[in-house]
């Protein structure tokens, strides 16, 4: 159970590391005052530019790997010359 909490807030913070570096969270504080606060900003067209980018190349390497294994197919299926 530590094991699965431990993996579960590794994700997270992945996820806050890989979003802040790629413009998807802003944060800003305030420190005005003897109460500070934080706001979090998420930028939903940039997710999800960057999601349908990520869809685009997937199904691209998924075209390009099925040439490939017609490829092999093909030559798998052709007769080997006899010498």
């Amino acid at each position: 159970m530590k094991n699965l909490v431990f993996v579960a807030v590794l994700l997270l913070v992945g996820i806050a590391g890989v979003g802040l570096y790629r413009g998807w969270f802003h944060l800003s504080t305030n420190g005005a005052g003897h109460e500070p606060s934080a706001t979090v900003t998420v930028d939903k067209d940039k997710l999800h530019a960057d999601e349908q980018r990520a869809k685009d190349k997937v199904q691209r390497l998924e075209q390009e790997a099925k040439k490939k294994i017609g490829d092999w197919e093909g030559k798998a299926k052709e007769p080997q010359p006899q010498p």
